[in-house]
C-alpha cells in the first residue's frame, strides 16, 4: 500500500493550494483597482482632447491588465489542478481505510441477475468491486473496466501483457494521478457519436460545390463595393445576393443539420480529450501494451490530439447557432453551415477510418489505470502466475473489498483473515457453522479469478491460476414477476452451471448453501445428484453447505475433498478465527445463536 505517498501528496498540494489561492485573491485585488484606474485614464483621455502622452500610458496600462488577467486564469488552472489531485489522493485513502462505499458510481447500468458471476462476487453494483477501484472518467473507460471485469476474454499472452502494463502504471502514482484528474475533465456523460466513423459526402453535385464555395465570396465583394461607392444598382445587387444566399440556406437547412448532427452533439471538452492524449503520447512506456495503446492514438503520423483539437475548432463554428442573431447573419451572408459541412466532411475523409479506435483506446488506458491502483490500497498483491490443468493455488488469499489496514496514529484499523487454497482439479465441500466465513471464502476465491482474467493484480501473497469460465449460484432469490420460486430460480441457475460444464469443462462453479429452498430430504438427495454429475464432467468448484451428511459423497467421488469453517466458544461468547481447515465441520452454532437473541 502507499498510504503515506497518497497522503504527502494531499499535504503537498494542501500546501501549496493555500499559496496559490492567497496570490489569487491578490491579484483580485489588483485587478478591480487597476480596472478603476483605467476607467479613470479613458474618462481623462477623452475629457482633455485624447493627448499622445496619456494614450500611450492608456494603451499601455491596458496591456498590462490584460497580461495580469491571463497570469491570473493560469493561477486559478493551477489552483483547480491541485484541487482536484487533492481529491484524487482523498479517494485513494479512503479505499485504503474502508470508507469507499460513500462513491457514488456503483456500474449500476452493468447490473444484470442473469449475469453468471457479476451478482453474486459483487463485480458490480452497491458495495461493489467496480465501486471500489473505478477511477475511470470517461463513457469509454467505464465500459472498458466493466468489460473487463464482467466478460473477460483474453488469451494467456494478452493477460501477461496485461500485468505488465498495470504493473508500470501502478509505480508511478504521480503520473497516475495527473492522467486521472485530466479525464476527469471530459465527464463520463459524453459519448463519441459512432456517425463518426462514417463519411458520406455532403455535397455530390458539382455546381452545388462551386456555389457554397464562391457565392459568399461574391457576396462580401458586393458589400466592399456597396460600402465604397453606396451606388444604387449596387444596393439592389446586394439585396439580391443576400436574398438568393437566405433562399439556399433555408433550402439546405435539414440536409446541413442532418450532417453536422453528430458533431454539434460534441462536448465543449474535446480538448481536454487532446490534453489526455498528449500526456498518454508524452509519457515513455517499457511495457508492450502501453506502447500499443501510444501507437493506437497516433497512427502513420495521424495524431489523435491534433485531429481532436481540428474537430473541437469545427464544433465550436458548427455551436455558432446558439446565437441565433449571429448564426442567421453567418448564414445569409457566408452559408455558414455549409462551409462547417465542408471542413467536417474534410475532417472525416482524414480520420474517420482511425477515430473510433483512438476512443477505444482510451477506455482501455484508464481501465488498466483503474486496475494499477489495486497494490497501492490493499496490502498483501501480487500478479499471479497462469498454470496448466484446471484449478487454483495460492498463498494468504483473501477479498480485496475486505480491509486491512492500521493507522499508526490512531492504533486503529481492521485486520482482514487470508487463507490458502489449492483447487487443483477437484471440488472442495465446505461445511461449518453459520457466520464462519464459508460463503466469504467462496467469494474470495471467485473475484480473485476474475481479477486475474483480467490481467491484474489479486489479493493474494502467490496465485497460480487456469483462465477458467466463472459460473456461481449464491445469491438466489425469487422472481414474483415471472412467478418463480427460490427454489426452482436455484434449479435453474443449477441447470445453467452444468450446462457450461457440458459445454467447456475449463470452467469451475461456485455453488453456496445448494437448494436451500427445498425439504432436507430433497436438498441433501439433490445435492448428490448434482456433484456426482459435476465430478463427472471433470469440472473444478467449490460448494458449501450446513448439511453435514453432505460431506459424505467425499468418501464416493475421488475428486471431491472437505474443507470446512470452526468457531470457539468462551465467556458466553463465540469467536470466529475464518481459517480453512481440511476435513468436514465438527461443530455447530445454530442452537447457541438462537440463545443468544432469546429464541
Amino acid at each position: 500500500m502507499k498510504h503515506d505517498e497518497y497522503t504527502h501528496q494531499v499535504k503537498t498540494h494542501e500546501t501549496l493550494l493555500h499559496k496559490l489561492e492567497s496570490t489569487s485573491n491578490t491579484i483580485g485585488y489588483v485587478k478591480l483597482i487597476m480596472v478603476l484606474l483605467l476607467a479613470v485614464m479613458v474618462y481623462f483621455l477623452f475629457a482633455w482632447g485624447l493627448p499622445l502622452g496619456l494614450g500611450v500610458i492608456t494603451a499601455l496600462w491596458l496591456v498590462a491588465l490584460i497580461v495580469l488577467w491571463v497570469y491570473h486564469h493560469r493561477l486559478h488552472q493551477k489552483i483547480d489542478y491541485s484541487r482536484g489531485i487533492i481529491a484524487i489522493n482523498m479517494r485513494h485513502l479512503a479505499r485504503i481505510n474502508g470508507q469507499w462505499t460513500s462513491f457514488s458510481d456503483i456500474g449500476e447500468e452493468f447490473v444484470d441477475r442473469e449475469h453468471p458471476y457479476g451478482g453474486d462476487l459483487d463485480i458490480v453494483g452497491p458495495k461493489s468491486f467496480f465501486q471500489f477501484i473505478n477511477t475511470t472518467n470517461t463513457w469509454y473507460g467505464r465500459q472498458a473496466l466493466a468489460q473487463d471485469l464482467l466478460a473477460p476474454d483474453f488469451s494467456n499472452d494478452d493477460i501477461r501483457l496485461r500485468q505488465k502494463a498495470v504493473h508500470e502504471l501502478g509505480q508511478d502514482i504521480v503520473y497516475s494521478n495527473d492522467m486521472e484528474h485530466s479525464f476527469s475533465k471530459i465527464g463520463i456523460g459524453h459519448k463519441f457519436d459512432e456517425k463518426l466513423g462514417e463519411h458520406g459526402g455532403y455535397i455530390k453535385s458539382k455546381a452545388a460545390q462551386i456555389t457554397v464555395l464562391y457565392l459568399p465570396m461574391l457576396t462580401l465583394i458586393t458589400l466592399v463595393l456597396v460600402a465604397m461607392f453606396a451606388v444604387d444598382f449596387m444596393m439592389l445587387a446586394i439585396s439580391i445576393v443576400v436574398m438568393v444566399q437566405g433562399v439556399i440556406w433555408l433550402a439546405t437547412v435539414p440536409k446541413t443539420l442532418g450532417y453536422l448532427a453528430p458533431i454539434s452533439r460534441l462536448p465543449y471538452k474535446l480538448g481536454a480529450y487532446s490534453t489526455a492524449i498528449d500526456k498518454i503520447l508524452g509519457k515513455k512506456f517499457e511495457s508492450r501494451k502501453l506502447t500499443e495503446i501510444q501507437h493506437r492514438l497516433a497512427v502513420d503520423d495521424l495524431s489523435a490530439a491534433n485531429a481532436l483539437k481540428e474537430l473541437s475548432s469545427i464544433a465550436n463554428k458548427v455551436n455558432l447557432r446558439h446565437n441565433t442573431l449571429l448564426w442567421f447573419a453567418a448564414n445569409v451572408l457566408l452559408q455558414w453551415d455549409s462551409w462547417c459541412a465542408i471542413m467536417f466532411e474534410k475532417w472525416l475523409h482524414k480520420y474517420a477510418h482511425s477515430a473510433q479506435g483512438w476512443f477505444l483506446a482510451i477506455g482501455e488506458f484508464e481501465s488498466l489505470l483503474s486496475l494499477s491502483n489495486l497494490p497501492n490500497v490493499l496490502s498483501n498483491t501480487c500478479l499471479p502466475t497462469i498454470s496448466g490443468g484446471k484449478g487454483v493455488t495460492a498463498s494468504a488469499m483473501g477479498h480485496p473489498l475486505i480491509p486491512s489496514y492500521m493507522d499508526e496514529s490512531t492504533q486503529k484499523g481492521t485486520h482482514r483473515v487470508d487463507n490458502d487454497i489449492s483447487i487443483t482439479d477437484e471440488i472442495l465441500i465446505i461445511s461449518g457453522s453459520n457466520m464462519s466465513g464459508k460463503t466469504t471464502f467462496m467469494r474470495t476465491v471467485g473475484i480473485n479469478l476474475v481479477l486475474a482474467r483480467a490481467g491484474s493484480y489479486v489479493c493474494a501473497n502467490k496465485m497460480q491460476f487456469s483462465p477458467l469460465k466463472i459460473m456461481t449460484s449464491m445469491r438466489v432469490s425469487d422472481d414474483l414477476s415471472q412467478g418463480l420460486s427460490t427454489f426452482y430460480a436455484e434449479l435453474k441457475r443449477i441447470k445453467g452451471i452444468i450446462a457450461l460444464a457440458e459445454e467447456n469443462p475449463q470452467m469451475i462453479f461456485l455453488i453456496d448453501e445448494i437448494f436451500r429452498g427445498t425439504n432436507s430430504v430433497d436438498r441433501l438427495s439433490g445435492a448428490r445428484t448434482v456433484l456426482a454429475r459435476l465430478h463427472e464432467l471433470g469440472v473444478v468448484g467449490v460448494i458449501t453447505t450446513h448439511d453435514l451428511e453432505l460431506c459424505d459423497i467425499a468418501d464416493l467421488h475421488t475428486r471431491v475433498d472437505n474443507y470446512s469453517f470452526s468457531e470457539e466458544y468462551a465467556g458466553g461468547q463465540i469467536k470466529f478465527d475464518y481459517k480453512l481447515r481440511k476435513g468436514r465441520s465438527t461443530t455447530t452454532n445454530a442452537r447457541f445463536l438462537m440463545e443468544m437473541i432469546g429464541i
